[in-house]
Protein backbone atom coordinates (compact mmCIF):
# COMPACT_ATOMS: atom_id res chain seq x y z
CA UNK A 1 0.00 0.00 0.00
CA UNK A 2 1.29 3.69 -0.81
CA UNK A 3 1.33 6.44 2.30
CA UNK A 4 -2.01 7.79 2.92
CA UNK A 5 -2.33 11.14 0.90
CA UNK A 6 -5.31 13.81 0.65
CA UNK A 7 -7.34 12.32 -2.05
CA UNK A 8 -9.82 13.96 -4.01
CA UNK A 9 -13.49 14.80 -3.78
CA UNK A 10 -15.09 12.46 -6.65
CA UNK A 11 -18.54 12.35 -7.92
CA UNK A 12 -19.93 8.83 -8.91
CA UNK A 13 -22.32 9.41 -12.35
CA UNK A 14 -22.01 5.93 -13.83
CA UNK A 15 -24.03 6.54 -17.47
CA UNK A 16 -25.69 4.04 -18.99
CA UNK A 17 -23.61 0.92 -20.70
CA UNK A 18 -25.20 -0.53 -23.25
CA UNK A 19 -28.27 0.99 -26.01
CA UNK A 20 -30.57 -1.22 -27.15
CA UNK A 21 -31.68 -1.31 -31.07
CA UNK A 22 -33.06 -2.84 -33.79
CA UNK A 23 -31.88 -5.33 -35.69
CA UNK A 24 -31.78 -7.19 -39.44
CA UNK A 25 -30.22 -10.58 -38.92
CA UNK A 26 -28.97 -12.87 -41.94
CA UNK A 27 -32.29 -15.16 -41.31
CA UNK A 28 -34.17 -12.19 -42.05
CA UNK A 29 -35.31 -11.44 -38.46
CA UNK A 30 -36.18 -8.76 -36.66
CA UNK A 31 -34.76 -8.55 -32.85
CA UNK A 32 -33.60 -6.12 -30.47
CA UNK A 33 -29.72 -6.76 -29.10
CA UNK A 34 -27.72 -4.48 -27.18
CA UNK A 35 -24.97 -2.16 -28.21
CA UNK A 36 -21.70 -0.78 -25.61
CA UNK A 37 -22.30 2.92 -24.98
CA UNK A 38 -19.94 5.37 -26.60
CA UNK A 39 -20.30 9.40 -25.37
CA UNK A 40 -17.28 12.17 -25.37
CA UNK A 41 -16.49 13.15 -22.10
CA UNK A 42 -14.62 16.77 -22.30
CA UNK A 43 -12.06 17.04 -19.64
CA UNK A 44 -11.37 20.65 -18.31
CA UNK A 45 -8.57 21.06 -15.70
CA UNK A 46 -8.70 24.35 -13.41
CA UNK A 47 -10.75 25.31 -16.17
CA UNK A 48 -8.48 25.18 -19.31
CA UNK A 49 -10.08 22.24 -21.79
CA UNK A 50 -7.58 19.66 -22.05
CA UNK A 51 -8.73 16.70 -23.99
CA UNK A 52 -12.23 14.58 -25.05
CA UNK A 53 -11.99 11.37 -24.52
CA UNK A 54 -14.84 8.67 -25.90
CA UNK A 55 -15.80 6.77 -22.96
CA UNK A 56 -18.45 4.08 -22.27
CA UNK A 57 -19.18 5.96 -18.82
CA UNK A 58 -18.35 3.39 -16.36
CA UNK A 59 -16.27 4.75 -13.61
CA UNK A 60 -15.28 8.70 -15.18
CA UNK A 61 -13.89 9.99 -12.41
CA UNK A 62 -11.21 7.18 -12.35
CA UNK A 63 -10.60 7.58 -15.69
CA UNK A 64 -9.60 11.12 -15.50
CA UNK A 65 -7.67 10.27 -12.89
CA UNK A 66 -5.62 7.76 -14.25
CA UNK A 67 -5.58 9.57 -17.37
CA UNK A 68 -3.86 12.57 -15.70
CA UNK A 69 -1.58 9.95 -14.04
CA UNK A 70 -0.41 8.09 -16.51
CA UNK A 71 -0.04 11.34 -18.74
CA UNK A 72 2.31 12.43 -16.29
CA UNK A 73 0.69 15.50 -16.06
CA UNK A 74 0.05 15.17 -11.97
CA UNK A 75 3.14 13.25 -9.84
CA UNK A 76 0.53 12.91 -6.66
CA UNK A 77 -3.25 11.91 -6.27
CA UNK A 78 -3.16 14.99 -3.46
CA UNK A 79 -2.56 17.49 -5.81
CA UNK A 80 -5.80 16.93 -7.22
CA UNK A 81 -8.65 18.32 -5.27
CA UNK A 82 -11.37 17.19 -7.13
CA UNK A 83 -13.15 15.72 -10.34
CA UNK A 84 -17.02 16.28 -10.86
CA UNK A 85 -18.56 14.94 -13.76
CA UNK A 86 -21.72 16.50 -15.36
CA UNK A 87 -22.93 13.74 -17.91
CA UNK A 88 -25.87 16.24 -19.20
CA UNK A 89 -22.91 18.52 -20.71
CA UNK A 90 -19.90 15.82 -21.50
CA UNK A 91 -17.59 17.24 -19.06
CA UNK A 92 -15.33 16.65 -16.14
CA UNK A 93 -14.30 19.38 -14.01
CA UNK A 94 -10.84 19.01 -12.44
CA UNK A 95 -9.66 21.03 -9.49
CA UNK A 96 -6.31 20.84 -8.46
CA UNK A 97 -4.88 22.06 -5.66
CA UNK A 98 -2.00 24.32 -6.95
CA UNK A 99 -1.94 23.73 -10.37
CA UNK A 100 -0.10 22.10 -13.11
CA UNK A 101 3.39 23.68 -13.75
CA UNK A 102 4.23 24.15 -17.33
CA UNK A 103 0.92 22.73 -18.45
CA UNK A 104 1.07 24.16 -21.89
CA UNK A 105 4.63 23.28 -22.71
CA UNK A 106 3.37 19.39 -21.02
CA UNK A 107 0.42 19.30 -22.99
CA UNK A 108 1.82 20.73 -26.48
CA UNK A 109 3.75 17.55 -28.34
CA UNK A 110 0.93 15.19 -28.89
CA UNK A 111 1.49 11.94 -30.55
CA UNK A 112 -1.10 10.00 -32.75
CA UNK A 113 -1.50 6.20 -31.19
CA UNK A 114 -3.08 2.75 -32.47
CA UNK A 115 -5.27 3.83 -29.38
CA UNK A 116 -9.33 3.21 -29.98
CA UNK A 117 -11.25 5.61 -27.63
CA UNK A 118 -8.36 8.18 -27.11
CA UNK A 119 -6.52 9.45 -30.26
CA UNK A 120 -3.55 10.88 -28.96
CA UNK A 121 -1.04 10.36 -26.12
CA UNK A 122 1.32 13.38 -24.78
CA UNK A 123 4.80 13.26 -26.56
CA UNK A 124 6.91 12.96 -23.18
CA UNK A 125 5.90 9.76 -22.06
CA UNK A 126 8.45 7.98 -23.98
CA UNK A 127 11.13 10.65 -22.75
CA UNK A 128 10.24 9.27 -19.37
CA UNK A 129 11.47 5.64 -19.46
CA UNK A 130 14.81 5.98 -17.22
CA UNK A 131 12.36 7.08 -14.38
CA UNK A 132 10.47 3.72 -14.38
CA UNK A 133 11.67 1.64 -11.37
CA UNK A 134 10.20 -1.90 -11.70
CA UNK A 135 11.16 -4.96 -9.23
CA UNK A 136 13.38 -6.89 -10.26
CA UNK A 137 12.61 -11.38 -11.00
CA UNK A 138 13.76 -12.32 -7.77
CA UNK A 139 10.69 -10.08 -6.45
CA UNK A 140 7.66 -9.75 -8.85
CA UNK A 141 7.09 -13.58 -10.67
CA UNK A 142 4.65 -15.41 -12.23
CA UNK A 143 3.65 -18.80 -12.37
CA UNK A 144 2.29 -20.91 -15.19
CA UNK A 145 -0.76 -22.33 -13.17
CA UNK A 146 -1.20 -18.71 -11.75
CA UNK A 147 -1.99 -17.21 -15.45
CA UNK A 148 -3.92 -19.98 -16.24
CA UNK A 149 -5.93 -19.27 -12.90
CA UNK A 150 -6.22 -15.42 -14.55
CA UNK A 151 -6.99 -16.46 -17.37
CA UNK A 152 -10.35 -18.51 -16.17
CA UNK A 153 -11.23 -15.75 -13.58
CA UNK A 154 -11.63 -12.86 -16.38
CA UNK A 155 -13.31 -16.11 -18.85
CA UNK A 156 -15.96 -16.05 -15.64
CA UNK A 157 -16.04 -12.14 -15.27
CA UNK A 158 -19.61 -10.68 -16.20
CA UNK A 159 -18.96 -8.20 -18.19
CA UNK A 160 -20.44 -5.71 -20.94
CA UNK A 161 -18.75 -7.38 -23.80
CA UNK A 162 -20.66 -10.70 -23.05
CA UNK A 163 -23.79 -8.75 -23.24
CA UNK A 164 -22.58 -6.33 -26.07
CA UNK A 165 -19.65 -7.14 -27.57
CA UNK A 166 -17.31 -3.85 -28.73
CA UNK A 167 -15.63 -3.33 -25.49
CA UNK A 168 -12.05 -3.43 -24.22
CA UNK A 169 -11.60 -5.21 -20.25
CA UNK A 170 -8.45 -4.70 -18.16
CA UNK A 171 -8.22 -6.44 -14.81
CA UNK A 172 -5.46 -5.74 -11.92
CA UNK A 173 -4.46 -9.39 -10.42
CA UNK A 174 -2.47 -9.81 -6.85
CA UNK A 175 -1.40 -13.61 -8.10
CA UNK A 176 -4.32 -15.39 -8.68
CA UNK A 177 -6.79 -12.87 -7.41
CA UNK A 178 -8.58 -10.24 -9.21
CA UNK A 179 -8.54 -7.15 -7.58
CA UNK A 180 -11.08 -5.01 -9.85
CA UNK A 181 -11.96 -4.93 -13.21
CA UNK A 182 -12.93 -2.40 -15.76
CA UNK A 183 -14.29 -1.94 -19.47
CA UNK A 184 -14.54 1.06 -21.77
CA UNK A 185 -15.00 1.43 -25.54
CA UNK A 186 -10.76 1.56 -25.77
CA UNK A 187 -7.85 -0.47 -24.21
CA UNK A 188 -6.46 3.05 -23.45
CA UNK A 189 -9.51 4.07 -20.85
CA UNK A 190 -9.61 1.01 -19.16
CA UNK A 191 -6.05 1.16 -18.35
CA UNK A 192 -6.58 4.43 -17.07
CA UNK A 193 -9.62 3.97 -14.82
CA UNK A 194 -7.65 1.36 -13.11
CA UNK A 195 -4.32 3.89 -12.80
CA UNK A 196 -7.02 5.89 -11.21
CA UNK A 197 -8.33 3.14 -8.79
CA UNK A 198 -4.55 2.26 -7.53
CA UNK A 199 -4.32 6.25 -7.07
CA UNK A 200 -7.49 6.47 -4.92
CA UNK A 201 -7.13 3.01 -3.00
CA UNK A 202 -3.44 3.55 -1.95
CA UNK A 203 -2.44 0.13 -4.16
CA UNK A 204 1.12 -0.70 -5.25
CA UNK A 205 2.33 -2.14 -8.61
CA UNK A 206 4.84 -4.27 -7.68
CA UNK A 207 3.54 -7.05 -6.82
CA UNK A 208 0.52 -6.81 -9.20
CA UNK A 209 -0.18 -8.23 -12.68
CA UNK A 210 -1.92 -6.61 -15.09
CA UNK A 211 -4.52 -7.79 -17.80
CA UNK A 212 -6.01 -6.85 -21.07
CA UNK A 213 -7.89 -7.77 -24.03
CA UNK A 214 -6.35 -5.59 -26.20
CA UNK A 215 -2.98 -5.83 -27.88
CA UNK A 216 0.40 -4.60 -26.82
CA UNK A 217 1.77 -1.30 -28.08
CA UNK A 218 4.19 0.51 -26.65
CA UNK A 219 1.54 3.03 -25.03
CA UNK A 220 -0.05 0.05 -23.31
CA UNK A 221 3.12 -1.21 -22.00
CA UNK A 222 4.70 2.48 -21.03
CA UNK A 223 1.34 2.92 -19.01
CA UNK A 224 1.41 -0.37 -17.14
CA UNK A 225 5.49 0.17 -16.28
CA UNK A 226 4.54 3.70 -15.07
CA UNK A 227 2.12 2.22 -12.72
CA UNK A 228 4.16 -0.17 -11.47
CA UNK A 229 3.51 -3.17 -12.89
CA UNK A 230 5.47 -5.96 -14.01
CA UNK A 231 3.78 -8.33 -15.63
CA UNK A 232 1.22 -7.53 -18.37
CA UNK A 233 -1.39 -10.60 -20.04
CA UNK A 234 -3.39 -10.03 -22.81
CA UNK A 235 -5.38 -12.18 -25.15
CA UNK A 236 -4.13 -10.20 -27.38
CA UNK A 237 -0.74 -9.93 -29.90
CA UNK A 238 2.03 -7.41 -30.04
CA UNK A 239 3.98 -4.94 -31.62
CA UNK A 240 7.38 -4.69 -32.56
CA UNK A 241 7.77 -1.34 -30.79
CA UNK A 242 5.46 -2.53 -27.57
CA UNK A 243 8.48 -6.04 -27.57
CA UNK A 244 11.44 -3.54 -27.54
CA UNK A 245 9.97 -1.26 -25.14
CA UNK A 246 8.98 -3.93 -22.76
CA UNK A 247 12.79 -5.19 -23.21
CA UNK A 248 14.21 -2.03 -22.80
CA UNK A 249 12.23 -1.66 -19.31
CA UNK A 250 12.42 -5.72 -18.39
CA UNK A 251 8.78 -5.86 -18.03
CA UNK A 252 6.97 -9.40 -18.70
CA UNK A 253 4.41 -10.02 -21.65
CA UNK A 254 2.33 -12.35 -22.15
CA UNK A 255 0.06 -12.69 -25.22
CA UNK A 256 -2.22 -14.92 -27.29
CA UNK A 257 -3.32 -15.70 -23.66
CA UNK A 258 -7.21 -17.61 -23.78
CA UNK A 259 -7.70 -20.94 -22.17
CA UNK A 260 -4.70 -22.77 -21.42
CA UNK A 261 -2.65 -21.46 -24.70
CA UNK A 262 -0.41 -18.21 -24.43
CA UNK A 263 3.13 -17.27 -25.70
CA UNK A 264 5.82 -15.32 -23.37
CA UNK A 265 7.37 -12.51 -25.51
CA UNK A 266 9.70 -11.00 -23.25
CA UNK A 267 10.74 -10.97 -19.19
CA UNK A 268 11.23 -14.88 -19.41
CA UNK A 269 12.99 -14.40 -16.05
CA UNK A 270 9.83 -13.94 -14.54
CA UNK A 271 8.05 -16.35 -15.33
CA UNK A 272 7.80 -19.64 -13.60
CA UNK A 273 7.35 -22.50 -16.85
CA UNK A 274 5.15 -25.37 -15.65
CA UNK A 275 4.94 -26.82 -19.33
CA UNK A 276 1.72 -28.42 -20.74
CA UNK A 277 2.41 -32.48 -21.78
CA UNK A 278 4.15 -32.46 -25.46
CA UNK A 279 1.52 -33.20 -28.00
CA UNK A 280 2.12 -35.94 -30.20
CA UNK A 281 1.14 -35.65 -33.64
CA UNK A 282 -0.65 -38.46 -35.58
CA UNK A 283 1.43 -40.20 -38.17
CA UNK A 284 -0.40 -40.21 -41.27
CA UNK A 285 -0.67 -43.63 -43.03
CA UNK A 286 1.85 -43.84 -46.59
Amino acid sequence: MMPIAKLPRLTQVQAPLTHDIEVLDEFGQRRRMSIPAERPLTVFVDKRELVTLMTLGLAPELLVLGYLRNQRLVASVDEVESITVDWEVGAAAVRTRSGIDAIEEKTAHRVVTTGCGQGTVFGSLMADVESVDLPDATEARLRQSTLYAMLDQMRRQDSVYKKAGSVHGCALFRGGEMQVHFEDVGRHNAIDTIAGWMWMNGVVGGDKSFYTTGRLTSEMVMKAAQMGVPIVVSRNGITQMGHALAMQLGLTLIGRAKHRHFICYSGLARFDSEPEPARVLAEIPA
